[in-house]
């Protein structure tokens, strides 16, 4: 038994020694292995403990409040944000580093590693520009480039936004700031969309006008304020054209599924009223006076 303490003091002697070297030192502040694993122990709880208390503001408290979710989703990332920085100075006081030299470190490594992290600075402060000017937030249905989708999360370096093909793309931040954004729904959910529609010369315009609004009135995905119209937009080769226009608030993600449905109702509306659907078509006129041509 003595033995097993000599041992096991022996054992934890050299343990405590093997911690206590000092791998650096800054102005007197010396780093160890030991404050090395404090940093590190603590910095993943940091993290884990902001989201968790950052969850928490958001569904017990912001949630029944505000109805807004990208607000609420903004306050809890700025509130993260917010708990990851008081939490990492505290550490770093804990571990008995002057803040002061703290930032003449910051300083060299930033010269040191600037030109490498530009982008992700770029990124990082872009996100801090969406949270506070929230030109997007969450549940906002957008387009930027050739992306379109809906806004499911936007973090301190990206945005991930769903596609219609439930394809998850993640946009750098700092693209919804230097590039043109359209946001569908950034004041009002109500959009418009046009649908083209061509009928036959033979057809009385205001029939037809009457047949296609009875079919987007009765649709449930079409606004009744404000209503659908049937706009006569020109006399084409083989068609008179028109643009069928409606608003609706549940179809912005879907804008293709209610024109099939659309087009699917008033293909049936017109075969019932024998409205013809005009199909590209050419006259060909023969002149007279062209030789005869003998036909065996």
């Amino acid at each position: 038994m003595e033995a097993f303490e000599m041992g096991f003091k022996e054992f934890w002697g050299k343990f405590t020694d093997l911690l206590n070297i000092v791998i650096f030192d800054i102005k007197g502040s010396d780093f160890t292995l030991l404050t090395l694993l404090f940093i590190i122990i603590s910095s993943v709880l940091l993290v884990f403990i902001s989201k968790r208390l950052s969850k928490l503001l958001v569904n017990k408290v912001l949630n029944r409040y505000i109805k807004d979710i990208g607000v609420t989703n903004s306050i809890g990332t700025i509130f993260r944000y917010l708990v990851i920085v008081i939490g990492f100075i505290t550490i770093f006081q804990s571990a008995g580093f002057d803040l002061s030299t703290l930032g003449l470190l910051a300083g060299a490594l930033g010269v040191g590693i600037g030109f490498g992290l530009q982008n992700v600075t770029n990124n990082f402060i872009s996100g801090i520009i969406i949270l506070f000017e929230r030109p997007i937030k969450v549940g906002d249905r957008i387009e930027v480039g050739d992306i379109n989708g809906d806004v499911q999360s936007i973090s301190m370096r990206s945005t991930t936004v769903i596609t219609n093909d439930n394809i998850s793309v993640i946009v750098p931040n700092s693209e919804f700031i230097n590039s043109q954004v359209i946001n569908w729904s950034h004041n009002d959910r109500r959009v418009r969309f046009k649908f083209p529609i061509g009928v036959s010369y033979n057809e009385d315009p205001e029939f037809v006008k009457k047949l296609v609004l009875e079919v987007a009135k009765e649709d449930v995905g079409v606004l009744n304020n404000p209503g659908p119209d049937l706009w006569f937009t020109g006399y084409g080769d083989s068609s008179l054209d028109f643009n069928l226009v409606v608003w609706t608030s549940d179809y912005i993600q879907r804008p293709s599924v209610l024109k099939s449905r659309l087009y699917y109702a008033i293909f049936k509306k017109f075969g019932e009223h024998n409205i013809e659907i005009p199909f590209p078509q050419r006259d060909l006129h023969i002149r007279s006076g062209l030789e005869k041509i003998p036909i065996k």
